[in-house]
């Protein structure tokens, strides 16, 4: 609380001001030592990265997609097929190879709970490695 000395009178009165200048003060040092180190800290080191001998892995020519259409029917690739087959279906087609990842397409219409369910019929069949695919967009501007 402030006071506020008046030659005036013999009473003191609060004053309900805030002095803001050293909070500005101090906003302004602060921004000049970010200013100062930001550059610093993102210099880029060169270095000259040895080579491996190891072959890349082979990526999957055709991934394993599971598309859930808005009418709630199941798809792996082209081929339909029920909610109850999809784990042996998954597994036919990743050679029973859990770490496989799948890739999950669900419509835009489908309501969250029906594409959860999904997710974890494929989690229960021991996938726990899929992915979401989406459209990209761009907007322009």
């Amino acid at each position: 609380m402030a006071v506020r000395l008046d030659h005036g009178a013999d009473e003191l009165t609060e004053v309900h001001d805030i002095n803001v200048t050293p909070f500005i003060d101090v906003m302004l040092v602060l921004l000049i030592i970010f200013m100062v180190v930001a550059p610093l800290s993102t210099v880029d080191v060169p270095v000259d990265l040895p080579s491996a001998s190891a072959q890349p892995q082979p990526r999957t020519d055709k991934p394993i997609t599971v598309s859930l259409k808005s009418d709630l029917t199941l798809t792996i690739g082209d081929d339909p097929i029920t909610e109850a087959a999809l784990p042996g279906a998954l597994d036919a087609a990743t050679g029973s190879n859990k770490t496989a990842p799948i890739t999950l397409r669900v419509d835009r219409a489908v309501h969250y709970g029906d594409f959860f369910h999904l997710i974890d019929i494929v989690r229960k069949a021991g996938y726990a490695k899929y992915n979401l695919q989406g459209l990209e967009t761009r907007d322009s501007k």
